[in-house]
């Protein structure tokens, strides 16, 4: 629970193309200097809903409050309140990274004189020292990645919108990116985040699930492990994990294993079933038979990731935990 005032509400948000609904009643609050991770797979709504957010499309019904200000499509009155990094980067590859920085300053209405100042804070905190005179085509994804939040926070936002910012960049720019994200945290920006990765998940205050269009869970990622898991988790690691997920998701197809879900994580198996104990000695039967050694096998907590797999798969309903 929290106090603190609310930097974004959205309020039975919809949208609609034609007879198709994009996003249906979504709802949720996001609180001042918190980290919101919006997750969902591909298709699921998470940019629909941003570009909703931030008055870029407008809303079939609902509407959505930024800083106390209605979002109504005159984007104008929270332009200077608000960051927005999209996944494509939206970058001019053939300016320097310094011209894309002017540039950048120059839309969000920062003054002259205050210009070049706000380049160089931005050079710095970015760490892109030396590559001030670089075009942006020859910077790596790292790079890119880095200068692209650059320009989203030139202006030094309140709230700052990322869709999906670390889709196909390498693990140590991912990290350092958040590194940065953290700092701008820290200064009391609102951060709302679309991911796919459950590691950077974990790390959010808050997050909502979303699923063809609709939220099927919201809150921490430990109120939503402990209220959305269907189920224990059995971890193994087999000698053969490829193979003995085939053989168990055959056994659960034909209902000789009364199991909810087998996923491969790394070298390791997953079940999520109720009651693992009365179905370990069959599962490990099964795998014997099959002439693959199970190895030892222990109930564990589960990952934010088996949740969200586990949450993709079972019946839509929403969770009624708290917004705040």
């Amino acid at each position: 629970m929290t106090d603190k005032k609310p930097a974004i509400t959205a309020t039975e948000l919809t949208k609609k193309f034609g007879s198709f609904t994009a996003v249906s009643r979504v709802s949720f609050q996001v609180s001042l200097g918190e980290i919101f991770g919006f997750l969902g797979p591909n298709g699921s709504g998470k940019t629909t809903t941003i570009r909703m957010m931030l008055g870029l499309l407008r809303p079939s019904e609902g509407q959505v409050n930024i800083l106390g200000m209605q979002v109504d499509g005159n984007t104008h009155q929270i332009r200077q309140q608000v960051g927005y990094m999209s996944q494509r980067f939206s970058l001019y590859n053939d300016l320097t990274v310094t011209q894309n920085l002017q540039f950048y300053a120059m839309a969000y209405g920062l003054s002259s004189s205050n210009l070049r100042k706000k380049v160089e804070e931005s050079i710095q905190l970015s760490g892109l020292e030396g590559h001030e005179n670089t075009q942006t085509k020859n910077l790596s994804g790292g790079w890119r990645q880095r200068l692209a939040l650059s320009a989203a926070i030139i202006h030094q936002p309140a709230v700052l919108f990322l869709d999906e910012p670390t889709a196909g960049v390498d693990p140590v720019s991912r990290r350092a990116f958040w590194n940065l994200l953290y700092e701008q945290a820290a200064r009391g920006v609102t951060i709302f985040v679309t991911t796919h990765y459950m590691d950077e998940a974990e790390h959010c205050q808050k997050l909502a699930f979303i699923r063809n269009g609709k939220i099927i869970a919201k809150g921490s990622p430990e109120q939503i492990k402990l209220e959305m898991m269907p189920g224990q988790v059995l971890e193994f690691t087999p000698s053969d994990p490829d193979r003995a997920v085939e053989i168990l998701r055959s056994a659960k197809r034909t209902g000789k294993l009364r199991i909810d879900d087998v996923e491969l994580f790394g070298t390791s198996v997953h079940i999520i079933a109720p009651d693992l104990e009365v179905y370990q000695p069959q599962i490990y039967s099964e795998l014997l038979q099959a002439h693959i050694d199970p190895g030892p096998m222990a109930l564990i907590e589960p990952t934010l990731e088996d949740v969200f797999i586990a949450s993709m798969r079972t019946p839509s309903v929403q969770n009624g935990g708290n917004e705040n």
